[in-house]
């Protein structure tokens, strides 16, 4: 057991150290550091989050080491319990890591509850790199600012702008918002994000996005913000549906956030 304290819950920082123990066993002197990004590493962290992790390594993976990491995450997916089904990250070469200009390289990726790593640019983001640099917490290895490039504010900017158009779109190709309150929640809660990431050039979580949403926006979304607040305790619940009327709403305040977009100065840099 671990006495190091990196999150809120004793047992997600067991299996973090855990994790930190399998790439130090693993790698070796390849390991260059391990941090936490994502919501807890903006201090939102919570039941309902993912812990989001990225190792970096001196180089490329070997075969071996590959073979290795693959047993690690297959096996975790497993057990009993619920952070090991809800911890996901990458293997990302340091180097590309440090420079903003291998944006969208593809890294190992092991997506929460999957036994599988797959080479992905999930964690190859302009928003999560923003996070890691500025908020991430160092699990092994150097802190993030000391080898990280700054992340251009235009860049963050840039990314938000253009996701927004398409986000139901998006949205539609892996969930249904008719069919899962989840996927109504989470509409709503990334056009918060995206807009505060315009306005801002930095990024929020999820309460944070919401919190300001409801200071900033127009007033008549503001039962449709305490809605999507309230419910998010509610987590993944694959059986029960929105309202037609909160569906929506979801629906429609999309299609305000475009416009909110289009209409404001930060969303043209």
């Amino acid at each position: 057991m671990t006495a190091t304290v990196w999150t809120p819950y004793a047992d997600l920082d067991d299996l973090m150290a855990e994790l930190v123990g399998h790439w130090e066993r693993i790698l070796g002197d390849d390991l260059a550091g391990g941090w936490i990004q994502g919501s807890f590493a903006l201090g939102a962290g919570d039941q309902e989050s993912d812990c989001d992790w990225i190792a970096a390594t001196h180089g490329p993976l070997t075969d071996e080491q590959v073979a290795a990491l693959r047993e690690v995450h297959d096996e975790i997916p497993t057990r009993d319990g619920h952070w090991p089904h809800d911890i996901e990250g990458s293997y990302a070469p340091i180097d590309e890591l440090a420079s903003v200009r291998h944006l969208g390289a593809t890294w190992l990726f092991n997506d929460h509850g999957h036994r599988t790593l797959e080479w992905d640019d999930h964690c190859n983001r302009v928003y999560t790199r923003w996070i890691l640099r500025e908020h991430g917490i160092t699990l092994v290895g150097p802190e993030p600012r000391s080898f990280m490039e700054p992340v251009p504010e235009d860049l963050l900017r840039q990314e938000s702008a253009a996701a927004l158009p398409t986000l139901l779109d998006d949205l539609a190709g892996w969930i249904d918002l008719d069919a899962i309150s989840w996927a109504q929640r989470y509409a709503v809660v990334t056009a918060c994000r995206t807009l505060y990431t315009l306005a801002n050039a930095a990024v929020a979580s999820k309460a944070g996005a919401l919190e300001w949403a409801q200071r900033s926006l127009d007033p008549r979304w503001r039962p449709l913000l305490a809605q999507v607040r309230d419910e998010r305790i509610r987590g993944w619940e694959p059986d029960r549906p929105p309202s037609p009327e909160e569906a929506a709403a979801a629906r429609a305040f999309v299609g305000y956030a475009v416009e909110w977009a289009r209409a404001h100065p930060s969303a043209r840099h």
